[in-house]
């Protein structure tokens, strides 16, 4: 063992881990209130409670200030985290961001102190990262977008209900063209809502770009027209145009989010950040507002109410190179 011992060397001994952040602070975020812990020597409370409220996380943000705190780290848990974040952003902190699985990986940890002390002490000696947070118009520019795929998705679920009416009915349109909410699966739709059982009536307001004879889409709309399901329809249809009115204040709130990042370069209109191309957010849209398989709508066709102004801007008059490179 002595011989053992005597060829251990200096450098193969432990050092002690040195202080990289001496002012840093670890907050515990929770749904109702959010655990503080600022380095013992601060204050004589050094672990403390704050509700969630606006006025609670203002005095958060001040009784860090006066422990003379610089540095505050916290878990992303949920999006409890995104109003305290941006606050003390806000005021000059660095704040940072951390993954819960990467500060569970760390060993060392006393079943005595809590999550927020746990945090203090890490982010002291360095050993937590914060992840990468954009920029705040990023954020809001990410945040419409979020929902406009949301409203997208929501719009979906409807069309699927339109589907299943049309099934249960026996009426086998979705089987003769390729999409019933295009131009001709609209006009006829809104046809069948608004009292026309006409097959030949029906199939003459077939787009030309349609394989399918008018004779062929007649005999697809044979059905039985149940009345609970063409009530079914009629809501299904109603629930469209709603979202698709939501989508169209999107893009106008999206295109305008768009005005303090847009740069044009070669007459395409991409959003640049602190230098760097983005993208074009209009090259994510299908051609024709999403929903017409034709090459354009049909001029006498209208959506339930009539025509609005949906605000968005025309895609015909998109620059040429948009439409050719996709990306703008």
């Amino acid at each position: 063992m002595a011989q053992r011992n005597r060829s251990l060397s200096p450098k193969s001994k432990r050092t002690a881990l040195s202080l990289v952040n001496p002012n840093a602070a670890g907050i515990d975020i929770g749904s109702a209130s959010h655990y503080v812990a600022v380095p013992p020597d601060r204050d004589d409370e050094p672990v403390r409670e704050f509700r969630s409220f606006t006025a609670d996380l203002i005095a958060l943000a001040d009784w860090l200030s006066m422990c003379g705190v610089d540095t505050v780290a916290m878990e992303s848990t949920g999006v409890y985290w995104i109003p305290l974040y941006e606050l003390l952003d806000a005021r000059g902190f660095k704040v940072l961001l951390v993954n819960a699985r990467h500060v569970k990986n760390v060993s060392g940890r006393k079943s005595d102190v809590l999550d927020c002390q746990w945090l203090q002490q890490l982010t002291s000696y360095g050993l937590l990262a914060g992840a990468f947070r954009p920029a705040d118009q990023i954020c809001a520019l990410r945040a419409l977008t979020r929902q406009r795929d949301m409203l997208l998705k929501s719009q979906a679920r409807h069309v699927q209900h339109m589907q299943k009416a049309l099934t249960q009915m026996n009426i086998q349109l979705a089987n003769v063209i390729s999409d019933v909410v295009g131009e001709t699966g609209q006009k006829i739709l809104r046809a069948i809502v608004a009292g026309e059982r006409d097959g030949q009536v029906l199939a003459a307001m077939k787009n030309a770009h349609i394989r399918a004879s008018k004779d062929e889409i007649a005999k697809s709309l044979q059905g039985n027209w149940r009345a609970e399901h063409l009530f079914a329809l009629k809501q299904a249809l109603a629930l469209f145009d709603f979202y698709a009115t939501q989508l169209a204040e999107c893009d106008h709130e999206i295109e305008a989010q768009l005005q303090s990042l847009q740069a044009y370069d070669g007459g395409c209109k991409n959003f640049c950040v602190n230098g760097h191309l983005v993208g074009d957010y209009r090259s994510t849209r299908r051609s024709e507002n999403d929903c017409f398989e034709g090459n354009t709508p049909g001029s006498d066709w209208q959506p339930a109410g009539g025509l609005q102004d949906t605000g968005r801007p025309d895609w015909r008059e998109w620059p040429a190179q948009a439409a050719d490179q996709g990306a703008g």
